[in-house]
């Protein structure tokens, strides 16, 4: 189920929302391509274009943290997107049905993967994990400089 894009203009104090976006998948059919068009919109919209370091940056998080769910999970997940209303700040949350928590291996070059988490964490301004009855939630937040 993908949910499009949307942007509600005002609340009951007259803020502006933020932008979201939301996709979930099943154990069978998920596509990491959808997810990295899915925040490259997003932002396009927001006025950071796709070409730019922080659609880039956002790109590659989201590319990470999907992969990761996919690769390590049995089940079903879930990506959100949101994006604060002055668009200098993305929160990706990536939901997947593993109870397992990411662990970092120790660096080393010679090894051809294991690097994307180390890649997300210098990316973001903070990364987090929360157990949940039927897995796991990642938070990353990705300032767009």
């Amino acid at each position: 189920m993908v949910t499009p894009l949307s942007q509600q203009t005002t609340r009951e104090q007259g803020l502006p929302l933020p932008l979201r976006y939301s996709m979930a998948w099943d154990a069978t059919h998920t596509s990491i391509t959808d997810a990295r068009h899915a925040v490259r919109v997003l932002l396009d919209e927001a006025g950071h274009r796709p070409d730019e370091r922080p659609s880039q940056d956002a790109q590659l998080v989201v590319s990470e943290l999907v992969t990761n769910a996919i690769r390590h999970a049995p089940g079903p997940g879930a990506l959100t997107l949101e994006l604060t209303p002055d668009a200098t700040l993305l929160r990706i949350t990536v939901r997947d049905s593993s109870p397992r928590l990411p662990v970092m291996p120790a660096p080393d070059p010679g090894r051809p993967g294991g690097h994307g988490l180390r890649l997300v964490t210098l990316l973001c301004d903070r990364l987090h994990h929360t157990a949940l009855t039927t897995g796991k939630q990642i938070v990353a937040h990705l300032r767009l400089r």
